[in-house]
């Protein structure tokens, strides 16, 4: 049997097993029993009652959390050279067109959005196999396919996530860093679980939030009220 670390073992005396927390709980429990030396992201996961095998019952979208993620997003602008510069301007990482697809299909994707153009979408949609799998591949329902390169750049940049619910039924995301005060996870943290609450599927029947659970990166899981998201 493994060894139970001092930390591990300080963090399993203050939980409590089966309590259900209320979120701005959860954030002060999740900030005080992360140890890690570096700043870890807080997590949320949302177990829906959806059956994604099922069109109908897709849960899908974005939504800019008010405070960021805390991460730095790498972004390339896949784009005509006329908008380069807007690009670059709007804090693109990267721009250009046809020399980054053959960067990509030489297998380079060190990247972590990529925003593109309706024009250019003939070219980029040859490197589906290649992004698809990495969930790089834009999208229009994600705002990455646009005109307005920019704004989409902007908007990724200022915290605007792409979220979708894996084949379990779970919506995951990070909300933030254990560093962010205490109301700006708070908030990060409703304003995702709304924008679920949202966009429940018409042909979803029952229970629609199962349960919402809040960690940090290796912090054990809190269970958070799904009636209370104060």
């Amino acid at each position: 049997m493994t060894k139970l670390t001092k930390n591990q073992k300080a963090v399993l005396e203050k939980l409590e097993p089966g309590r259900l927390y209320k979120l701005s709980e959860a954030v002060d429990m999740v900030k005080e029993i992360t140890y890690t030396r570096f700043d870890a992201s807080v997590d949320i996961d949302i177990r829906l009652g959806v059956d994604p095998r099922k069109a109908n019952q897709m849960v899908r979208g974005v939504v800019t959390l008010p405070h960021g993620t805390g991460k730095q997003v790498r972004v390339l602008a896949l784009c005509t050279p006329d908008k380069e510069e807007e690009a670059k301007a709007a804090g693109a990482d990267h721009a250009g067109l046809d020399e980054y697809i053959e960067m990509i299909k030489g297998g380079w994707t060190d990247v972590d959005v990529i925003i593109t153009m309706p024009p250019v979408m003939a070219k980029v949609g040859q490197l589906g196999r290649i992004l698809g799998p990495r969930g790089l591949m834009p999208n229009p329902k994600s705002g990455t396919v646009t005109m307005d390169i920019g704004k989409a750049v902007n908007e990724v940049k200022a915290g605007k996530i792409d979220f979708k619910v894996d084949k379990f039924g779970i919506v995951h995301t990070s909300v933030g860093k254990v560093s962010f005060e205490k109301p700006k996870l708070v908030e990060n943290a409703r304003e995702f679980i709304q924008t679920i609450v949202k966009l429940k599927p018409a042909a979803s029947k029952g229970t629609y939030i199962r349960s919402i659970y809040l960690s940090s990166t290796m912090s054990p899981g809190l269970k958070i009220d799904p009636k209370s998201f104060d």
